[in-house]
């Protein structure tokens, strides 16, 4: 690239799950000849995308959000489709109702997962007894997955590649103006190499939590977003556990699935797993943030906690923890849903910024780039 600015069909910042798809979308579906990709880290998917829960969800986990959870039943297969090499379904997975403080009952959840379609089945004694029964009143076997992010990147990768999808990392988007042509320009900040400039009539803003820190003419979203400091604890099971992944709802709520890429589990608590949020602004930078917390583990204090409910716990290892930064919308916080944003910036013709809060939403989204370009086109 050269400080004169490249020309592009289009730009996607942000080179995550969501990213990478939409710039295959541009290429492969829509026909855009040439697509470039800008990430910040040395690599892709390399953030948010990895270091997550590594769930395919099928609706169980949102039973106070009909529409998630819906979402959620109807995408899982098409994701499972598309990338079978990813999935991970050699364990049991298990849903138990607290007796206590939970916000769905027993009643409640057997006929959410009816109203959504979604299987459910008595644990068997073998998964039921895991549990302590004076604090758990009901265990489900449910029919969910887990992937594995090294490979979802190596078929990033493949497909960049294929599709001649051009990819700059290690480079952060600073600002982004309309030129005198009517094109976008961003202004970029090469960790090794200086600055440079790329031109291009569509921007697609991909970057999750640094959604807002776009300078120049970008305007920010206009839901407003919660930021979380959040840690998902690595764990090596014990043998009782080693195949199988627990959620228990929907208060005490905490979950332990497998984690594929490492060979590992995940352990995360509602409680424990947030360490510090704030509501999005322009003038803090989360991830200036995240780089400067200085927080402490607080994998005993989940472990202490889950071992009530279900005392094998116990016996898993440490391994270490992941800190990322968790971004949702304010208005979700009542109902724990994770709806899409693909906000058109109206300032800024041609620009949109997307957020999605689970991997298998990249179909909504895909959907609704299709329906916005079929307008874009049509102007």
């Amino acid at each position: 690239m050269n400080s004169s600015g490249d020309i592009y069909d289009a730009i996607v910042v942000g080179g995550g799950f969501y990213g990478v798809n939409i710039a295959v979308h541009l290429r492969r579906q829509r026909g855009l000849n040439r697509v470039l990709i800008i990430e910040r880290e040395p690599t892709i998917l390399s953030r948010a995308s990895r270091r997550n829960q590594a769930r395919v969800h099928n609706g169980y986990h949102y039973p106070r959000s009909l529409t998630t959870a819906f979402r959620s039943r109807v995408n899982l297969p098409r994701f499972v489709n598309d990338w079978p090499d990813s999935i991970c379904s050699e364990f049991d997975k298990v849903y138990a109702i607290a007796r206590q403080h939970s916000k769905v009952t027993t009643r409640q959840f057997e006929r959410f997962c009816r109203e959504i379609g979604a299987s459910i089945q008595p644990a068997p004694a073998s998964l039921s007894r895991l549990f302590d029964p004076r604090l758990i009143e009901a265990t489900y076997l449910v029919q969910e997955y887990a992937f594995n992010v090294n490979r979802l990147h190596a078929w990033a990768v493949r497909q960049l590649h294929d599709l001649d999808i051009e990819l700059v990392t290690s480079a952060q988007a600073q600002k982004i103006f309309r030129n005198t042509a009517g094109r976008l320009t961003i202004a970029l900040d090469h960790s090794a190499s200086g600055a440079s400039e790329v031109t291009s009539k569509l921007v697609f803003n991909c970057t999750y939590s640094g959604l807002n820190q776009l300078g120049g003419d970008f305007p920010a979203l206009k839901l407003p977003l919660k930021q979380e400091i959040t840690e998902m604890a690595l764990m090596q099971m014990p043998p009782e556990l080693a195949q199988v992944g627990v959620t228990v709802m929907d208060g005490p709520f905490f979950s332990t699935m497998p984690y594929p890429s490492r060979g590992l589990h995940t352990l995360s608590h509602v409680r424990f797993t947030p360490h510090l949020h704030w509501i999005d602004t322009v003038e803090v930078n989360p991830y200036a943030r995240l780089d400067a917390y200085k927080g402490q583990t607080r994998v005993d204090r989940m472990v202490r906690d889950v071992a009530r409910y279900m005392p094998s716990i116990r016996g898993a290892q440490y391994v270490e923890s992941i800190f990322e930064i968790k971004t949702v919308l304010t208005k979700s916080e009542g109902d724990d849903g994770r709806p899409i944003v693909f906000e058109k910036h109206s300032s800024l013709p041609g620009c949109y910024s997307v957020l999605g809060g689970k991997l298998d939403n990249i179909y909504d989204i895909l959907e609704k780039l299709d329906d916005e370009l079929s307008k874009y086109n049509a102007c």
